[in-house]
């Protein structure tokens, strides 16, 4: 089993801090985005979306997109408590925030970077002011997490879940858009302070 990857890509890690949480080791093997060995016909032969990260299994079978490897982690490993939730009520929190922070948050961020900093323009159109309309669209979704924040301990309730992993990689990730998690937003805030602390996030 391998993972095809660039440890420091938000997708790549979410599936790292993942596996941290549930104690699971797996080979790693690099792939040059930026180079665009993602975008070889060997890649493409692994993932179906030419992205990274990839999951190899034993007999040849891949699997792409992240959240995807890490269900298939969750239900392959199962431990006491799962990441994604135990019961119907909690996997429907979890799965619901997740949304959110994915399709409001982390996805219009990589929006964001990704026309404003013009990275791959040498591969995709960039337009600098989708770029900045999604950067405003980020900073006016983040106080929704400050708000959820101010009644439960974790994003999606009582327990640290697999939104948790993606909003401290949103949280991260936005540095890069000169957004901080500041004084304006005390529950995130804390929240950020303690749950980067956890061993799996901190490595």
């Amino acid at each position: 089993m391998k993972i095809y990857e660039l440890g420091p890509a938000p997708s790549a890690r979410r599936v790292s801090i993942f596996l941290a949480e549930k104690g699971i080791e797996v080979e790693r093997q690099h792939i040059d985005i930026r180079g665009g060995e993602n975008l070889s016909e060997d890649f493409k032969a692994k993932s179906l979306n030419g992205q990274i990260p990839v999951l190899e299994l034993d007999d040849g079978t891949t699997i792409c997109e992240s959240v995807a490897i890490c269900r298939y982690f969750d239900e392959a490993y199962p431990t006491e408590y799962s990441l994604f939730g135990n019961n119907a009520l909690e996997k429907a929190q979890v799965e619901m925030w997740q949304r959110l922070v994915e399709l409001r948050g982390l996805l219009v961020a990589m929006q964001a970077f990704r026309n404003i900093s013009g990275i791959y323009q040498d591969r995709e159109n960039c337009i600098a002011e989708w770029g900045e309309e999604s950067r405003q669209r980020l900073i006016e979704f983040i106080p929704t997490l400050d708000k959820q924040l101010a009644v439960t301990p974790y994003i999606a309730g009582n327990n640290f879940s697999i939104a948790d992993i993606t909003t401290v990689i949103l949280c991260d990730f936005i540095q890069n858009l000169e957004i901080q998690i500041d004084d304006s937003l005390p529950n995130l805030q804390r929240w950020y302070q303690h749950v980067s602390e956890r061993p799996s996030i901190k490595a």
